[in-house]
């Protein structure tokens, strides 16, 4: 029971991540020692589970999918999901400074906890985490667009945004933002739009199914390349999450709301001046250091959970 608690709270906390545009699930999942797991339990969804399902073999079934781990997990996340998201609709719009700067924190620690596991800097590692670092930082420049709201549109965001939410270093919130799906999949989670949900959990089943094994191959045959192109692309996404940012032109969405289009980061000590909002600037760098002790904390008691 205390390690079930555990991965329960670990899928809150991947749920947390998950649902701010910014930071990835997956990282949470790669530095509380559960990645592997997680990537294995989704790739036995096999022709091996279709036959011990056909035969009406439930408990062989159950025990094949690791179905107990990730009902758990999946528990955490889908909690931290429905109770998030009107929370964080609020403290994103009322105090942007402070959210922003503790998954600045976040982040930091998590691309240092990440970029651990790698064996040996060789020169084609480094490449590889400078061309992550480039990427990274590319995603965070490219404007969000304002898409339909089809069913067939949203069932595409689901395959994408999850394929997302499972690699360490990119969000998959932060996809949905960019294909203008993420207020409108945050606020049907809010309101228990099923529909919706439904559609875009069905994108997101059979496009985690088709990413993991190709991830799985990374990490097995190329594990250094690949961790150090998932940290590079996490530094490269600091530049999302920076807490001080000034609008330079906005657009109006079809909900009829007015919503940034091109922002600039800004020195604190500048960001009263320039927007008019106060900076907070103690608090933001509190808040920053409680997100870096949050994630080596997280660390620490997954390694103690698994002596």
């Amino acid at each position: 029971m205390k390690q079930r608690l555990i991965l329960y709270g670990k899928g809150v906390a991947m749920g947390c991540a998950d649902a701010v545009p910014g930071v990835s699930g997956g990282t949470i999942a790669f530095i509380t020692g559960i990645y592997e797991e997680l990537l294995g339990s989704i790739r036995s969804f096999d022709a091996e589970a279709v036959r011990l399902l056909a035969a009406r073999n439930l408990v062989g079934f159950w025990r094949h999918v690791n179905a107990t781990f990730l009902c758990v997990l999946g528990g955490g996340i889908l909690t931290a999901l429905v109770l998030l998201s009107r929370v964080l609709l609020h403290l994103l719009v009322a105090y942007p400074e402070m959210v922003w700067a503790f998954f600045f924190g976040l982040i930091v620690a998590s691309a240092l906890m990440v970029g651990r596991k790698i064996g040996a800097w060789r020169p084609p590692v480094m490449a590889s985490a400078l061309c992550g670092l480039a990427f990274g930082y590319a995603i965070t420049v490219i404007a969000p667009a304002e898409t339909t709201n089809a069913g067939w549109f949203v069932f595409a965001s689901g395959m994408i945004a999850i394929c997302a939410m499972i690699l360490p270093g990119i969000s998959g919130s932060f996809i949905l933002l960019l294909m203008g799906k993420y207020e409108y999949v945050l606020g049907a989670l809010r309101d228990l739009n099923l529909t919706v949900i439904a559609i875009f959990s069905a994108g997101a089943g059979i496009g985690i199914l088709a990413f993991s094994h190709l991830l799985h191959w990374l990490l097995r045959r190329h594990h250094d390349l690949t961790v150090a192109g998932l940290t590079g692309i996490m530094a490269g996404s600091l530049n999302k999450v920076w807490p001080w940012k000034q609008t330079l032109e906005t657009f109006l969405s079809g909900s009829g709301k007015v919503k940034p289009l091109v922002t600039a980061n800004v020195l604190p000590g500048n960001y009263l001046e320039l927007t008019g909002r106060e900076p907070h600037l103690l608090y933001a760098l509190l808040l920053a250091a409680a997100g870096f002790a949050l994630v080596c904390w997280l660390e620490r008691v997954s390694g103690a959970a698994g002596e």
